[in-house]
Protein backbone atom coordinates (compact mmCIF):
# COMPACT_ATOMS: atom_id res chain seq x y z
CA UNK A 1 0.00 0.00 0.00
CA UNK A 2 1.50 3.27 -0.58
CA UNK A 3 2.01 6.21 1.74
CA UNK A 4 -0.20 8.45 -0.19
CA UNK A 5 -3.16 5.87 0.54
CA UNK A 6 -2.22 4.83 3.83
CA UNK A 7 -2.70 8.65 4.86
CA UNK A 8 -5.47 9.23 3.26
CA UNK A 9 -7.05 5.78 5.24
CA UNK A 10 -5.59 7.47 7.86
CA UNK A 11 -7.38 10.80 7.59
CA UNK A 12 -10.57 9.43 6.52
CA UNK A 13 -10.61 6.97 9.87
CA UNK A 14 -9.35 10.32 11.77
CA UNK A 15 -12.71 11.95 10.46
CA UNK A 16 -15.38 8.82 11.14
CA UNK A 17 -13.35 8.83 14.56
CA UNK A 18 -14.55 13.09 14.83
CA UNK A 19 -10.65 13.60 14.92
CA UNK A 20 -9.75 16.15 12.73
CA UNK A 21 -6.09 16.13 11.42
CA UNK A 22 -3.28 18.86 11.50
CA UNK A 23 -3.56 19.66 7.84
CA UNK A 24 -7.37 19.08 7.27
CA UNK A 25 -9.36 22.05 7.95
CA UNK A 26 -13.02 22.03 8.31
CA UNK A 27 -15.09 24.33 6.21
CA UNK A 28 -19.08 24.67 6.26
CA UNK A 29 -20.57 22.94 3.88
CA UNK A 30 -23.82 24.34 1.33
CA UNK A 31 -25.98 21.81 0.74
CA UNK A 32 -27.81 22.50 -2.86
CA UNK A 33 -30.18 21.36 -5.52
CA UNK A 34 -29.40 22.87 -9.02
CA UNK A 35 -31.81 23.04 -11.66
CA UNK A 36 -32.35 25.08 -14.85
CA UNK A 37 -34.69 27.58 -16.34
CA UNK A 38 -34.17 29.03 -19.45
CA UNK A 39 -30.25 28.93 -20.01
CA UNK A 40 -29.24 29.37 -16.46
CA UNK A 41 -28.46 27.31 -13.67
CA UNK A 42 -30.37 27.98 -10.22
CA UNK A 43 -29.89 26.70 -7.12
CA UNK A 44 -31.81 26.88 -3.53
CA UNK A 45 -31.39 25.26 -0.48
CA UNK A 46 -31.99 21.34 -0.13
CA UNK A 47 -33.68 21.22 2.94
CA UNK A 48 -36.20 24.17 1.71
CA UNK A 49 -37.38 21.10 -0.58
CA UNK A 50 -40.45 18.73 0.54
CA UNK A 51 -40.30 16.96 -3.04
CA UNK A 52 -39.70 17.39 -6.44
CA UNK A 53 -42.24 15.30 -9.00
CA UNK A 54 -42.67 15.02 -12.22
CA UNK A 55 -45.51 17.43 -13.70
CA UNK A 56 -49.25 17.05 -13.12
CA UNK A 57 -52.69 18.66 -13.82
CA UNK A 58 -53.38 21.65 -12.42
CA UNK A 59 -56.36 24.10 -12.45
CA UNK A 60 -55.96 27.13 -13.46
CA UNK A 61 -56.98 30.01 -10.63
CA UNK A 62 -58.56 33.30 -11.90
CA UNK A 63 -57.46 36.70 -11.12
CA UNK A 64 -53.83 35.45 -10.59
CA UNK A 65 -50.90 37.27 -12.34
CA UNK A 66 -49.36 35.47 -15.55
CA UNK A 67 -46.89 33.48 -13.61
CA UNK A 68 -49.10 31.68 -11.08
CA UNK A 69 -50.57 29.07 -13.45
CA UNK A 70 -52.65 27.55 -10.60
CA UNK A 71 -52.67 25.21 -7.78
CA UNK A 72 -52.63 21.21 -7.77
CA UNK A 73 -53.32 18.67 -5.34
CA UNK A 74 -50.35 16.71 -3.71
CA UNK A 75 -52.25 14.19 -1.52
CA UNK A 76 -54.71 16.22 -0.20
CA UNK A 77 -52.94 19.62 0.11
CA UNK A 78 -53.78 22.28 -2.63
CA UNK A 79 -50.30 23.85 -3.99
CA UNK A 80 -50.12 26.88 -5.98
CA UNK A 81 -48.08 26.15 -8.77
CA UNK A 82 -45.31 29.33 -10.44
CA UNK A 83 -43.79 29.39 -13.88
CA UNK A 84 -40.32 30.36 -12.77
CA UNK A 85 -39.76 31.06 -16.55
CA UNK A 86 -42.62 33.54 -16.53
CA UNK A 87 -41.96 34.60 -13.20
CA UNK A 88 -37.81 35.39 -14.49
CA UNK A 89 -39.92 37.05 -17.51
CA UNK A 90 -38.52 34.64 -20.02
CA UNK A 91 -40.31 32.86 -23.13
CA UNK A 92 -42.85 30.52 -22.59
CA UNK A 93 -41.83 26.23 -23.34
CA UNK A 94 -44.06 23.60 -23.43
CA UNK A 95 -43.34 20.92 -20.99
CA UNK A 96 -41.09 18.14 -21.63
CA UNK A 97 -40.08 14.74 -20.35
CA UNK A 98 -37.05 16.48 -18.26
CA UNK A 99 -39.93 19.14 -16.80
CA UNK A 100 -39.73 18.82 -13.30
CA UNK A 101 -42.33 20.47 -10.29
CA UNK A 102 -40.17 21.67 -7.18
CA UNK A 103 -42.40 21.90 -4.22
CA UNK A 104 -40.64 24.39 -1.60
CA UNK A 105 -41.50 24.96 1.64
CA UNK A 106 -39.85 28.00 3.99
CA UNK A 107 -42.39 27.51 7.83
CA UNK A 108 -45.83 27.13 6.58
CA UNK A 109 -45.35 28.59 2.97
CA UNK A 110 -44.99 26.31 0.50
CA UNK A 111 -45.72 26.43 -3.26
CA UNK A 112 -44.66 24.33 -6.57
CA UNK A 113 -42.70 25.62 -9.16
CA UNK A 114 -41.89 24.80 -12.69
CA UNK A 115 -38.79 23.78 -13.70
CA UNK A 116 -36.86 23.44 -17.13
CA UNK A 117 -34.94 20.68 -15.99
CA UNK A 118 -33.73 19.41 -12.90
CA UNK A 119 -29.50 19.37 -13.05
CA UNK A 120 -27.57 17.62 -9.58
CA UNK A 121 -27.09 17.88 -5.98
CA UNK A 122 -24.35 20.32 -4.63
CA UNK A 123 -22.16 20.66 -2.41
CA UNK A 124 -19.98 24.06 -1.82
CA UNK A 125 -18.25 25.61 0.59
CA UNK A 126 -18.96 28.66 2.52
CA UNK A 127 -15.65 30.11 0.59
CA UNK A 128 -17.30 29.24 -2.66
CA UNK A 129 -20.52 31.01 -2.03
CA UNK A 130 -20.26 35.27 -2.79
CA UNK A 131 -22.87 37.37 -1.93
CA UNK A 132 -25.05 39.01 -4.57
CA UNK A 133 -23.81 41.26 -6.50
CA UNK A 134 -23.99 44.66 -5.43
CA UNK A 135 -25.92 45.95 -8.33
CA UNK A 136 -29.05 44.12 -6.58
CA UNK A 137 -31.27 45.27 -3.52
CA UNK A 138 -30.18 42.05 -1.08
CA UNK A 139 -33.41 43.28 1.24
CA UNK A 140 -35.97 42.64 -1.83
CA UNK A 141 -33.51 40.80 -4.26
CA UNK A 142 -34.22 36.64 -4.84
CA UNK A 143 -30.67 36.16 -5.15
CA UNK A 144 -29.20 34.81 -2.04
CA UNK A 145 -25.48 34.21 -3.40
CA UNK A 146 -23.65 33.28 -6.09
CA UNK A 147 -21.98 29.61 -6.05
CA UNK A 148 -18.75 29.30 -7.78
CA UNK A 149 -17.29 25.88 -9.33
CA UNK A 150 -14.69 24.97 -11.43
CA UNK A 151 -16.36 24.73 -14.70
CA UNK A 152 -19.37 27.28 -14.04
CA UNK A 153 -20.82 29.87 -11.28
CA UNK A 154 -25.01 29.39 -10.08
CA UNK A 155 -27.51 31.99 -8.60
CA UNK A 156 -28.77 30.51 -5.76
CA UNK A 157 -31.85 32.00 -4.76
CA UNK A 158 -33.83 33.16 -1.55
CA UNK A 159 -36.49 30.65 -1.10
CA UNK A 160 -38.49 32.92 1.24
CA UNK A 161 -38.64 35.73 -2.03
CA UNK A 162 -39.72 32.77 -3.91
CA UNK A 163 -42.53 31.91 -1.84
CA UNK A 164 -43.19 35.24 -0.89
CA UNK A 165 -47.43 36.08 -2.18
CA UNK A 166 -47.66 38.75 -4.20
CA UNK A 167 -51.34 37.28 -5.44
Amino acid sequence: MSIQLEEVLKNQKGQINGEVGNDIHEENITQLVGFIVGDEEYAIPILNIQEIIKPIEYTRVPSTPEYVLGAFNLRGNVIPLIDLRKKFHLASRNQNNETRYIVMKEGENIAGFVIDKLTEAIRLKESQIEPAPETISREKGMISGIGKRADSILTILKVDMLLKRDF
